[in-house]
């Protein structure tokens, strides 16, 4: 398949352009300034992804810098609700599948159990408001589409938890890590083999079930704190910076946006529909961390 992946060099975007070719699948990413969502219109958007010529298209771009969106609403809706239901009408009209992406903070995280695909959403801040309308928007486009809500990603690439303890404990013997919230941590890497699996069965079968809503994360569950000492742990092993966890509670680490306190996704749907099943975090993590540190990519 030739795959189109909307957004910016993102933790997604170059996990997939690394895994797919894997496959015998070409990726080719679009994003700012030739797809700019922010601003959507539907006739530029389909221009852009028209000349692409997709087998497929994945939506990964979003405004995905929670605490900010609280304080850029409009720009977070104008991406990820205005701009995925662009991305899904131009699917709708090329006539291709379309993987959307979507996240865990369309849920309140009050329950106490992990969040199936129908449980009610509550989302508690801006950015999962502004995920969850642009649900709403791919589903209401008549695009054939499979939405994905993953989990805690991270990666070798870009911005995140670990390589964000991982550079805190170049210069710190011991750091403060949230110990109250829970989720599946999930690779980028893992991600995009999922994302390649489910649009290749979109791409290969008319199957209804296939379509709709899925939860795509990290088997297993853990805290924040449980996943900064599986990082130190493997970093350690590997000659790289480590320091001590202490377990702190929410409340001892204020961020404008509030986190889910439970942000456990329940798979099992997509790996009786589509036969994928990630791998465990733990598995996962110890392979990025030790990537990160043989590379010295630490702080790229």
């Amino acid at each position: 398949m030739r795959i189109v992946v909307t957004g910016g060099p993102g933790q997604l975007v170059l996990s997939m352009a690394e895994r797919a070719p894997l496959c015998g699948h070409e990726v080719i990413a679009v994003g700012p300034p030739e797809l700019d969502l922010s601003a959507a219109d539907d006739d530029a958007v389909y221009a852009v992804l028209a000349a692409a010529k997709p087998d497929a298209i994945v939506n990964a771009a979003a405004h995905t810098a929670v605490d900010k969106a609280e304080s850029e609403r409009a720009l977070a809706f104008a991406i990820n609700a205005a701009g995925a239901g662009a991305v899904a009408r131009a699917a709708a009209r090329l006539d291709v599948p379309l993987v959307h992406v979507s996240t865990d903070y369309v849920f309140s995280g009050d329950k106490a159990e992990p969040y199936v695909e129908t449980d009610p959403t509550g989302p508690t801040g801006v950015y999962g408001e502004s995920k969850l309308a642009g649900e709403d928007a791919v589903r209401a486009s008549g695009a054939d589409f499979a939405t994905l809500r993953t989990a805690w990603v991270y990666s070798p690439f870009g911005a995140n938890f670990v390589k964000t303890m991982l550079r805190l404990a170049e210069s710190r013997d011991e750091l403060g890590v949230v110990d109250d919230q829970r989720g599946c941590p999930t690779s980028a890497l893992d991600l995009a083999d999922a994302v390649i699996a489910v649009a290749a069965n979109l791409k290969a079968s008319a199957d209804p079930s296939l379509r709709g809503l899925f939860h795509a994360a990290g088997s297993g569950e853990g805290s924040w704190a449980d996943l900064a000492e599986a990082i130190f742990a493997t970093s350690a092993t590997n000659g790289g910076p480590s320091a001590r966890v202490n377990r702190i509670a929410t409340a001892d680490y204020p961020t404008p946006a509030k986190r889910p306190a439970n942000s456990r996704l329940d798979c099992s749907k997509l790996a009786a529909v589509h036969g994928v099943r990630l791998p465990h975090w733990r598995h996962s993590v110890e392979q990025v961390t030790a990537r990160l540190v043989r590379e010295g990519t630490i702080t790229s």
